[in-house]
């Protein structure tokens, strides 16, 4: 592995999009420790030393501590995936935005100008909710200028992330978007670690406990570079041609069917649409928001179980959702035919698109669920272990479906060069 990243090195085009990266994430984490203006540090710190900010410490945690210091990026990148969402939900709804999605470049340009507005909208939302409400208290401005720079300052942190994210996209190594919350997880576990270190010399957690959640954290890691990894297979043969005095087919090859086509972005989706609720309850004091923070919040005796399940189910859902998009079945089997491809067994056509179907729907349904289990078996172990750990499988499904992802995108760059990768 250590030669391969040597070759890598050497090569300019990979190096430069290697430093391109690394520079671009070093300027997030180095904007998130830039204060947002007008705002008192330390109250905000009281609000979280005294536990009001438990609707808040999953998005402190996925963010990097940018919630808990209330950087420009205090936003981060979770209201574009909001409108992501939102968007290409509307796009199966509405079909005149399919048929735009269907246009090619210039369809997919619109796309995603449409979500970065809305996003835009969102941002501002959810600005004016944590300074109005929820963090109302650690404001400093005076009148109407010094109040909107405040919030303009929030959703221009958020702007700025999602212009850099599509830079590493463009011009870096991996998708943007997800390094971006990758590096905010990973930047935030060393001082978790040291915190739980601490509470066990202290006596106020117990070692076998926290050796229970580390042994848990390595079997999700195992399972979830599994689920990237594991395949299923279809064999498919080409059929013979003669053409002149030369035959050309008749090779044979397979369909490799993903368990886990979509990767992480279930995860970060059902997490971005948990979250929801909980920035409408920094809007709300007193009643409302307890309510919220009961019912619909990991924080609750209630909410654990509900949030669980609106987890799991959310999941699901999207893990089907985005493999839909992937793979159309139907446009794939029209290919085949069309190629005198055909899978041994299965006549060519809607037979071929009924079979592939009904594959991709069981695989699908085994990488769903585990993706479901593993992000929420560690909330409720947290909970019955009364551990201070939160949303660590779905931490950890980011952070390693994430590395993987850019690995793979590291690993065709040198194939493409013949160089002999680190994945076999």
């Amino acid at each position: 592995m250590l030669s391969t990243l040597k070759n890598a090195w050497r090569i300019p085009d990979i190096r430069k999009r290697i430093i391109f990266t690394i520079l671009m994430l070093l300027v997030i984490r180095l904007g998130s420790s830039v204060p947002v203006p007008y705002m008192d540090k330390n109250i905000i710190k009281q609000i979280f030393e005294m536990g009001q900010g438990g609707v808040l410490d999953f998005l402190d945690l996925m963010a990097g501590g940018t919630f808990s210091n209330f950087s420009i990026f205090a936003l981060n990148i979770y209201p574009y995936i909001t409108a992501s969402i939102i968007l290409q939900l509307l796009t199966i709804a509405i079909p005149r935005l399919e048929e735009i999605a269907k246009e090619g470049e210039e369809g997919r340009k619109k796309i995603a100008q449409w979500t970065k507005y809305g996003a835009v909208i969102l941002a501002t939302i959810q600005a004016i909710a944590m300074t109005r409400g929820f963090f109302h208290q650690a404001v400093r401005a005076e009148g109407f200028l010094q109040n909107t720079i405040v919030i303009i300052s929030l959703i221009a942190g958020t702007s700025f992330l999602i212009w850099v994210g599509d830079l590493i996209t463009d011009r870096g190594i991996g998708n943007g978007i997800s390094l971006i919350i990758f590096v905010g997880i990973i930047s935030r576990i060393p001082s978790e670690i040291i915190k739980s270190i601490r509470l066990v010399r202290v006596g106020a957690l117990s070692p076998i406990k926290l050796i229970i959640f580390a042994i848990v954290a390595l079997i999700i890691i195992a399972v979830v570079v599994a689920l990237q990894e594991g395949e299923r297979r279809i064999p498919v043969q080409y059929a013979k041609r003669v053409v002149g005095r030369k035959m050309y087919g008749g090779q044979s090859t397979h369909i490799p069917l993903k368990v886990s086509m979509s990767g992480v972005i279930p995860v970060i989706f059902s997490t971005s649409l948990l979250a929801f609720p909980q920035t409408i309850a920094l809007f709300f004091k007193g009643q409302p928001s307890e309510w919220i923070t009961k019912y619909l919040t990991v924080q609750g005796t209630v909410g654990i179980w509900v949030y669980s399940i609106l987890n799991v189910l959310l999941i699901i859902f999207f893990t089907y959702f985005y493999t839909a998009i992937q793979f159309n079945t139907v446009e794939y089997a029209k290919n085949l035919q069309q190629y005198g491809g055909f899978i041994p067994g299965i006549r060519p056509g809607r037979p071929t698109s009924e079979y592939l179907n009904k594959v991709i729907s069981r695989i699908t349904f085994v990488g769903a669920i585990s993706l479901a289990l593993i992000a929420s078996l560690p909330i409720i172990l947290s909970h019955i272990f009364k551990l201070n750990v939160n949303f660590g499988g779905t931490a950890i499904i980011i952070v390693v479906g994430v590395a993987l992802e850019t690995v793979k995108q590291i690993e065709s760059q040198m194939l493409m060069r013949h160089y002999k990768g680190f994945l076999k």
